[in-house]
């Protein structure tokens, strides 16, 4: 993915800033109708302030239901066949999947204002996942990144030196918390570093022979270095608790894990290590059977509005993609971005290529042969 990060974002957005486009007339009608409208979002994801600014400015009334997981929020949509809810929240990367179900609907461009969007976000979203056959699916809204949390006295950790594989070395033996399925991809980063891979580790992604010759090398290296590991994570509570409870000291760990962590004062960092943070897009998806369509367009032209994307940013120190937020965002986020991707790490970020059904499921098994191991 190319021309996206902090840097260039800016660059491209403050040509779009002077735009002004009005509200197109379909979300003026959900605004005039009221009604509501029913999102399945990330847990911590909309908070009563970001929920309440919403309803003030359009009178719709949100109703937010929190997930944990991709494939969390995967399966209660194919257990609903598409519906019971007006907006969804994926990664990017996972976006095909859901088409491939019939589970969301393509967007009508027509009812988003895309003037609001940093360009490159929506540009580089197609290649990502967002449009299959030529349909888009999905309005970028936020991007972020799995990279290194640390605790700054037990661990301390610098940019150019830090990397994943401080999470797999002998100083972190009993002290290291991962997520089974993507520590295998920060493990597989680190060994292609070290020329241990048979292959370019893009290559898994590809092909299901190459994932194979592939993750076959990095479980059997992870399942050697399991000793590390005091706590699995599947969602940002156990994150959260694997340092704040059970004595975590490093980590493989979402930006926002060690920002909340951060904010309780605890002596939790973040940084992108040498091999490249793995970085991920999200978006708002419409799910096939959705039944109030104004609302949620309505919901995603007000969720790119440079106050909404700041009051986004500033909750979960994830970065809005909405034209003109990052000028509003608070110290606080701003310190943090900077400290997390200091000089060359946004060139270097690692973005997650098309997760295809067919590679989740073989994932999906050596995560568990890990898990079990």
């Amino acid at each position: 993915m190319t021309g996206f990060n902090r840097r260039g974002v800016l660059k491209g957005g403050a040509a779009a800033a002077g735009l002004s486009l009005a509200a197109p007339f379909i979300a003026r009608r959900a605004m005039a109708q009221g009604g509501t409208v029913n999102i399945f979002a990330w847990a911590g994801y909309l908070n009563d302030e970001i929920l309440g600014a919403f309803q003030k400015a359009t009178g719709i009334t949100p109703n937010f239901t929190p997930y944990g997981t991709n494939d969390e929020l995967l399966n209660q949509l194919r257990a609903n066949n598409g519906g019971g809810f007006d907006l969804i929240w994926p990664t990017v990367d996972r976006v095909p999947n859901y088409v491939e179900y019939g589970l969301i609907q393509p967007l009508d461009e027509g009812k988003i204002e895309v003037a609001k969007v940093l360009p490159s976000a929506w540009e580089n979203s197609v290649n990502l996942g967002a449009v299959v056959d030529g349909k888009r699916y999905q309005v970028p809204t936020d991007w972020g990144t799995e990279a290194v949390a640390f605790d700054r006295d037990q661990m301390p950790l610098e940019y150019g030196t830090a990397s994943y594989g401080d999470i797999w070395g002998e100083q972190s033996a009993g002290l290291a918390t991962v997520r089974a399925h993507s520590s295998l991809v920060g493990l597989g980063l680190w060994l292609e570093a070290e020329g241990k891979l048979p292959r370019p580790l893009l290559d898994a992604f590809k092909t299901p022979e190459a994932q194979i010759e592939i993750f076959d090398v990095i479980v059997a290296e992870a399942i050697a270095r399991k000793g590390n590991i005091i706590q699995f994570w599947n969602n940002e509570n156990e994150a959260q608790g694997a340092f704040r409870v059970n004595g975590a000291a490093v980590g493989q760990t979402w930006d926002s894990t060690a920002a909340a962590l951060a904010r309780e004062g605890l002596p939790v960092g973040f940084i992108a290590p040498k091999e490249g943070a793995l970085a991920w897009m999200e978006g708002l998806s419409i799910p096939a059977g959705a039944a109030n369509l104004d609302a949620a367009y309505a919901f995603i032209n007000w969720f790119l509005t440079p106050e909404a994307g700041a009051m986004y940013t500033n909750a979960t120190s994830i970065n809005s993609t909405a034209v003109g937020s990052a000028e509003l965002t608070s110290d606080e986020a701003k310190a943090f971005f900077a400290a997390a991707y200091p000089d060359d790490a946004l060139q270097k970020l690692w973005w997650w290529p098309i997760q295809e059904s067919w590679y989740v499921t073989k994932r999906n098994e050596y995560q568990d042969r890990f898990l079990s191991a």
